[in-house]
């Protein structure tokens, strides 16, 4: 089964985030767990491949889960955050909590959903 799904929630975001992916330099990404306890998304799944939309819809990348593990965001290491390849993990922190508290809150201990992936294809 293939997911389709945006990364961020603004245009300028997604795009910057499509680019981190397409450049290498972004292999891991995280939701809030509740988002996915309330139906919004389907849990990842290694090897399940994703497809990644950009702000209007179409196909952009193609991606593999590799890993899935949850954790607090409190406990979130370094280089997961850095994997993320949004900058430094402060700037990783700080960006993620402006994006929780947007979406739904944000607690230090609330769990997340780390994934790391590959990319498999680039529609762009």
């Amino acid at each position: 089964m293939t997911v389709s799904f945006k990364f961020g929630d603004t245009r300028e975001l997604n795009e910057r985030l499509l680019q981190l992916v397409r450049s290498g330099t972004k292999t891991a990404t995280c939701g809030a767990l509740r988002d996915f306890q309330e139906g919004e998304e389907e849990l990842p799944k290694v090897g399940r491949r994703d497809l990644a939309l950009d702000w209007d819809g179409n196909p952009a990348l193609l991606i593999e889960t590799t890993e899935v593990t949850i954790r607090r965001f409190c406990d979130v290491p370094e280089d997961f955050a850095l994997a993320e390849g949004e900058g430094s993990f402060e700037d990783w922190r700080q960006a993620h909590i402006e994006f929780f508290t947007r979406n739904g809150g944000f607690a230090s201990d609330m769990d997340l959903v780390c994934e790391r992936f590959r990319l498999v294809e680039d529609y762009g």
